[in-house]
């Protein structure tokens, strides 16, 4: 054997001659991967002046004179004016320059998946985490996606879970980090939809009940019916000869605008519109 079985460190041999550049060779291989620290792993094209001692993983499609004769995830050391090309060890750990992280060659490639924090105090994509905001993420999209991977079961659940009835659980959506509308249990276990003018005071623009599903609109105040709404309804208006098929279901309400004699009320008994004054047919 000529050469170390993991490093691939070049032996002296018996009665070897000129000893000394095999003893450099093993040396240079070693200022590589001792503490192995990569200027980059995604620069893809050949650097035109780098520095000697510069260290790079090679990503895929790299280009150049020498990296486009190189394997994917090789090391790549400039050296004596050109680069050449070293073969990672599994196990290998490489600090990466540009990017602050570490890398781990797991004997096919390299990953950043040791090194993923399993459990952190705060956490933040692109932007600075607060004590307010631990987790924080600055993106023009966020997407949360069933597992497909494991696979899970298919089903996709966000779950932001309060203390206590009196507690809030909810989405709030800002404009310029001010509060305009807010979804969720917000001092209740009733599903609210709250909104705001000015990011203090909010107002309830709808409010289900947890206990019988009942629902207001524009009130704060429990709903005492399956519909409780604090002010006018209005409903569409329609032509007679413009009016929807009563046949759709029957207690449908409309406005009809050109009933004979004015304007009225009317509703659906399943196969005719009806007015509501005197329940006669709209004509």
């Amino acid at each position: 054997m000529s050469r170390s079985p993991r490093l691939d460190l070049p032996f002296v041999l018996p009665q070897q001659a000129q000893k000394h550049l095999t003893v450099n060779d093993a040396m240079r291989r070693l200022d590589a991967i001792v503490q192995t620290a990569v200027v980059s792993a995604s620069t893809v094209s050949e650097p035109a002046a780098a520095r000697a001692g510069d260290l790079y993983i090679l990503p895929p499609s790299a280009t150049g004179a020498r990296w486009s004769a190189m394997k994917t995830g090789a090391l790549a050391l400039f050296e004596d004016g050109a680069f050449v090309e070293m073969a990672p060890v599994a196990g290998q750990i490489a600090y990466v320059a540009d990017t602050g992280a570490f890398l781990l060659f797991d004997g096919a490639s390299w990953t950043d998946r040791p090194f993923r924090p399993k459990q952190a105090d705060r956490f933040a994509v692109n932007a600075d985490p607060s004590d307010a905001n631990r987790l924080t993420v600055a993106a023009d999209s966020e997407l949360l996606t069933h597992d497909a991977r494991t696979p899970g079961s298919g089903d996709a659940r966000k779950v932001i879970n309060k203390a206590g009835t009196a507690r809030t659980a909810s989405v709030l959506f800002q404009s310029d980090f001010s509060g305009r509308a807010e979804i969720g249990l917000a001092g209740s276990d009733d599903l609210t939809i709250r909104v705001s003018a000015d990011g203090s005071a909010f107002r309830d623009a709808l409010r289900i009940s947890a206990a019988n599903g009942r629902v207001a609109l524009g009130r704060a105040e429990a709903p005492v019916c399956a519909l409780d709404v604090g002010g006018p309804v209005r409903v569409a208006s329609y032509a007679r000869n413009a009016l929807p098929s009563p046949a759709g279901g029957s207690g449908q309400i409309v406005y009809v605008s050109d009933e004979a004699g004015g304007a009225v009320l009317a509703f659906s008994d399943g196969s005719l519109w009806r007015r509501v004054t005197d329940r006669a047919p709209v004509s």
